[in-house]
């Protein structure tokens, strides 16, 4: 069979999750009653029974490569600790006393848009999306219900502007592959990439501000042990400070059950809500295995290759060049579900690209970093709305109406190709 041939069938896995995401909400009744874990499962055996240049075993081990990699494994460690973390913190009363705190503080009616800010300054100091969804979405959710706003809006507005860091930080793992591989510095590539989504953000703030409708079913919080919201500020202040994720959320778990002693709760309550947080991860662990197990078959069959190949054939222009770079960063996210390993994947591709027709390197780097950005943050099967929908309560495919910083950076990063903006870098 032909490379080309082998690399359409590999895309199959991806025909399959579309296909029953579809079959799965009709017969449901909605999007939100899709089981992700019945798509990614039939996508799995798809998957493996697609790939006909390697023996039974080899595809299992070349999945389980996906499904067990460094990076997946992180995410694991990570699932695990945010679940224990926010069911302990929910059982000494952290979340309550930090939402009360957060009600006091902040002006009438401001609570989602002022989400919004504190995602978009949270991840540009931590550098992760994850990290800043982990950190803010329980409370948001619980803001949803002393101010009446849907908690779609709340974890929309947490998880869009997660992705302002995780685009523009000098520390976020994004962009500094994006910038190594275009060959420019990071403060050349921010300098351009302000300039896009900096509207995009601002629009996004004045429509939260407007959708949070200033007032409206407000509940007077009764006093409260202001003390038990010392875990959320640590971590919020140590996330700011650029601790990693990690060791962050294990140093919130640690003070839940400090607090939680000081407060009355008993030591077996304590430790009974962290393991009933981690057990409650145990579904998202595994769609993100299979997941990963998923996109590295895809990938050793040449799926994304033959994608590329396709897209980088239709070029002849600078424009074109351009919106090609953002057409295949995005279906290579769509296809792993990682904006780094997207970027990783087309990064090469993007700089000759560039070469080719005359793109400047700041430019280019900007454009792979907020493609990839900008999908991963509309997918309703990547970490970050996974994690958002399983801490505010809701499905995944709920939050996506609502994602309106990622709508507005896409459409600003094709009104930045269209109109040659910003002139200076897009000569």
């Amino acid at each position: 069979m032909s490379p080309s041939r082998n690399g359409a069938r590999a895309l199959l896995p991806v025909a399959t999750m579309i296909a029953s995401f579809f079959g799965f909400a009709l017969l449901n009744g909605g999007f939100s009653q899709v089981p992700l874990l019945l798509v990614f499962l039939l996508a799995a055996v798809t998957a493996v029974a697609a790939t006909r240049h390697q023996s039974f075993s080899q595809r299992i081990t070349c999945f389980s490569r996906g499904a067990g990699s460094s990076g997946m494994l992180l995410m694991v460690w990570i699932f695990m600790l945010a679940g224990a973390f926010a069911a302990s913190a929910k059982a000494i009363g952290a979340v309550e006393a930090t939402v009360g705190l957060t009600l006091r503080i902040l002006p009438e009616g401001f609570a989602l848009p002022g989400m919004f800010l504190a995602a978009c300054l949270v991840s540009l100091c931590m550098g992760t999306s994850v990290g800043t969804i982990v950190a803010l979405t329980p409370v948001a959710s619980s803001l949803a219900d002393c101010t009446g706003i849907d908690v779609r809006l709340f974890a929309a507005a947490v998880a869009g502007g997660s992705f302002f860091g995780d685009n523009l930080s000098f520390i976020s793992d994004t962009t500094i592959m994006a910038t190594r591989t275009q060959g420019c510095e990071l403060k050349d590539k921010f300098r351009v990439n302000i300039r896009i989504v900096l509207p995009a953000a601002v629009a996004a703030f004045v429509l939260y501000a407007f959708l949070g409708n200033p007032g409206a079913g407000i509940v007077q919080t009764e006093d409260v042990a202001w003390w038990k919201a010392l875990p959320y500020i640590f971590v919020l202040v140590a996330a700011a400070g650029g601790m990693n994720v990690l060791a962050v959320l294990a140093g919130g778990c640690v003070l839940t059950g400090l607090a939680g002693l000081f407060g009355g709760v008993s030591a077996a309550e304590w430790t009974e809500s962290l393991t009933a947080g981690i057990t409650g991860m145990s579904e998202l662990i595994l769609i993100s295995m299979l997941a990963g197990g998923v996109f590295e078959m895809i990938h050793a069959g040449g799926g994304i290759v033959y994608v590329i190949r396709a897209l980088t054939l239709r070029i002849h222009s600078r424009k074109g060049a351009e919106l090609g770079i953002v057409a295949m960063t995005g279906f290579a996210n769509i296809c792993t579900a990682n904006n780094t390993v997207a970027i990783l994947s087309t990064g090469n591709i993007a700089a000759n690209i560039a070469s080719r027709y005359g793109i400047d390197r700041r430019k280019s780097a900007s454009l792979l970093d907020t493609a990839s950005c900008c999908v991963q943050g509309m997918l309703p099967y990547g970490a970050q709305l996974l994690m958002a929908g399983k801490l505010a309560g809701v499905a995944p495919t709920e939050i996506i109406p609502y994602l309106y910083y990622p709508m507005f950076v896409g459409v600003m990063t094709l009104f930045s190709i269209g109109a040659g903006y910003p002139r200076k870098f897009s000569r």
